[in-house]
């Protein structure tokens, strides 16, 4: 079938699926740094204990038929080989039928992963992570040329994707109706970037045309994705400008990469296409099977979007094949941060010298300038985020982290910037307390230096020890 593949689009399978695969790497790496303290078997949150209660029906996952710490960093580290091997092009010096399991590996291994994550993995990027990397699968490698149907299809992904972030906007917060969000976003956003005081201390009238200009490309410019070239060109590149300008205010994991390589996908690159052999039947059998399944599933998506009830980030599958997405449907108008203290005596008083763990991330020293993380996502960090919008949010997982500060666990002191406290002098009290935090003024930041200014608001958590293996609080 002439009209199966489009030759001229070769390259831009090439670039996609490096960058593709760069960021699997990407994501497998924070797997295997991090999980030990978050999911491992003395985790916040251990993955045993959620397969005895979630069936695998619900969470498909390898770790439902065996789970320890050794057999979750073999898988990770195994994920992060896969992942390094499709970034040199190992798939390219394969035949297609072998290219395509290559490519099915990194995208089953990292569902195993999601699926026992939980609250740390509950992120829009990692079900967008999934859904273009199982669309991956059926891109071929040089011996075809890229099918026109799955280019379809990750068209279609971008759409929802930039589309239904720009619908959640416009119905939620009324700031984003009268273009006046990024007075705030910028300074309260999860994770600000070195650049977001400067992003923020722009002028307010540059703030208006930012938010008018993300209207416009979310609202008007996802639809010119499906008309001929060189419209659907521009409209991928102009995309592409303004997720590098979202690159450039804030750390948002791998969310702005990944639609780029997306939207480098539209781009048919002005580069002959070399030979390729006419795609055989059980290949285009395959893909046509499959997309025909995924455009079936796509009704939920859709009618979600077509909701006034539209909701964010969700999966609708336990496969993670369709989804939905969009991000700030709210933007919070003050920054609160959750600051965790610790001190060595006895017993806590008035008097007693309280020490702070500083995180990667997150502000806590106004002094500390934001650094660049993003691809890599600092999960321990992002909840610390929601945890300061709502206790609830971290109702599950907050106990568990300061009883291994208390404990001086070593994974946990691993995903931190700093401990106050040697290695073999543990705290003998924790506790959390709340400050408001803005980004200080440009005179303020010449006269002292820092970024932000703290205030403190109010206790989060009150002075707390081990008694045995539970919390305990000083008595009065």
């Amino acid at each position: 079938m002439d009209w199966f593949t489009a030759p001229d689009y070769w390259l831009s399978r090439l670039v996609f699926q490096r960058g593709l695969a760069a960021l699997y790497l990407v994501a497998f790496l924070g797997a295997a740094l991090q999980f030990r303290a978050l999911i491992g078997e003395r985790g916040m949150l251990p993955v045993p204990r959620f397969t005895a209660r979630v069936p695998f029906r619900r969470a498909p996952s390898v770790f439902h038929r065996h789970y320890s710490d050794r057999f979750f960093a073999g898988w990770a580290w195994t994920g992060c080989a896969v992942s390094a091997a499709l970034v040199a092009g190992v798939d390219g010096w394969l035949p297609l039928w072998a290219a395509m399991p290559l490519w099915l590996v990194p995208w089953v291994m990292y569902l195993s992963i999601v699926n026992v994550g939980q609250t740390w993995y509950g992120f829009g990027w990692e079900s967008l992570l999934l859904e273009t990397g199982f669309l991956a699968v059926f891109l071929g490698n040089d011996e075809v040329a890229p099918p026109v149907v799955v280019l379809f299809l990750l068209r279609w992904l971008l759409f929802r994707l930039e589309f239904g972030a720009g619908l959640i906007k416009m119905r939620g917060d009324a700031c984003w109706r009268k273009l006046t969000c990024l007075d705030f976003h910028h300074e309260t956003q999860p994770m600000p970037g070195p650049l977001s005081w400067f992003f923020h201390r722009l002028p307010k009238p540059a703030h208006r045309v930012e938010v008018a200009a993300n209207h416009v490309t979310q609202l008007v410019v996802p639809f010119l994705l499906f008309t001929p070239r060189p419209v659907a060109t521009a409209a991928a590149a102009l995309m592409i400008l303004t997720q590098l300008w979202l690159v450039l205010s804030g750390n948002f994991a791998w969310l702005n990469w990944l639609t780029v390589v997306i939207a480098l996908s539209v781009i048919a690159f002005p580069v002959p296409p070399p030979h390729t052999a006419p795609a055989p039947l059980w290949y285009e059998v395959v893909v046509l099977a499959v997309a025909a399944g995924l455009v079936a599933l796509g009704y939920r998506p859709v009618r979600n979007m077509l909701s006034r009830r539209q909701v964010m980030n969700r999966s609708f599958d336990p496969l993670h094949l369709v989804n939905t997405y969009g991000a700030f449907g709210s933007v919070s108008r003050i920054r609160q941060e959750v600051v965790i203290e610790g001190t060595a005596d006895d017993v806590p008083q008035e008097s007693s010298e309280w020490r702070e763990y500083e995180f990667r991330g997150k502000p806590g020293d106004p002094r500390h300038w934001p650094r660049q993380f993003a691809p890599y996502h600092l999960r321990l960090d992002w909840m610390m985020w929601f945890a300061a919008l709502s206790p609830a949010y971290a109702g599950a997982w907050f106990g568990g982290l300061l009883e291994r500060l208390l404990e001086n666990d070593r994974d946990t002191l691993r995903l931190l910037r700093r401990s106050p406290f040697p290695a073999d002098a543990p705290p003998r009290f924790v506790r959390a307390s709340l400050y408001r935090y803005r980004f200080t003024t440009w005179r303020e930041r010449r006269g002292t230096g820092a970024c932000w200014h703290r205030t403190y608001v109010r206790e989060f958590m009150p002075p707390t020890r081990l008694t045995g293996t539970k919390f305990s609080r000083p008595s009065s």
